[in-house]
């Protein structure tokens, strides 16, 4: 099971269904009415282009995980702004745990984060490599495990985002950076976590700094 949290319209949650039939994705946002488009395509004859393997739930993030928890093998946060982009650059201890409560043993989160110096829902900026890693650092410190966190690429955007991101320019114009965690196990040490990047040019562009 996958849930994509803050999925505004829920393309990306209709996107992935199709791709995985066999897969029960979930699209939770505040705001019902920006799904009910998707709602209505999923629930639509077989036929019609119906996706029997999606359900959108207009919930809160700070109510989960209800009858969500320990099921997801995967919650995505794509580009997400106000209370959850601030909770997730604040490393909120609270929210990480309700957000990771999701998740079944061996399941991963993965967020796609963007804020600038004139952003006004935030006044946490994530524009370079050294911002990058005090995050990464942060949520460590948080409880989580980061597996990755680099700089995304136009297939992340694209595979992540309902759309958002293409209209903010993401990454031609704007920088966004993708992390990859797990919950830590019991015990572990909080430690700075390693850069991890792809072997590509965006990679060899930005490595070295911030680590």
């Amino acid at each position: 099971m996958a849930i994509d949290l803050g999925t505004g319209s829920g393309q990306a949650v209709l996107r992935r269904a199709r791709q995985n039939p066999k897969e029960l994705v979930i699209g939770v946002d505040a705001d019902a009415s920006a799904m009910a488009d998707s709602s209505r395509k999923a629930a639509a004859n077989l036929r019609r282009g119906g996706l029997p393997n999606v359900v959108f739930l207009a919930a809160l993030a700070d109510v989960l995980p209800g009858p969500l928890a320990g099921r997801a093998d995967v919650v995505t946060v794509a580009l997400p702004w106000g209370s959850l982009l601030r909770g997730l650059l604040n490393a909120d201890s609270e929210l990480l745990d309700r957000i990771t409560a999701c998740l079944r043993d061996g399941g991963q989160l993965e967020v796609l984060l963007s804020a600038t110096e004139r952003d006004a829902t935030t006044s946490v900026r994530l524009v370079d490599d050294r911002d990058a890693a005090n995050l990464a650092s942060a949520l460590e410190h948080a409880g989580l495990h980061v597996v990755e966190w680099r700089t995304a690429d136009a297939s992340d955007v694209n595979r992540l985002s309902s759309g958002w991101g293409r209209r903010l320019g993401i990454p031609e114009r704007r920088t966004v950076w993708l992390y990859r965690a797990r919950p830590a196990q019991a015990g572990r040490r909080p430690h700075a976590p390693s850069c991890r990047r792809r072997a590509d040019e965006r990679a060899s562009r930005v490595s070295g700094r911030g680590c």
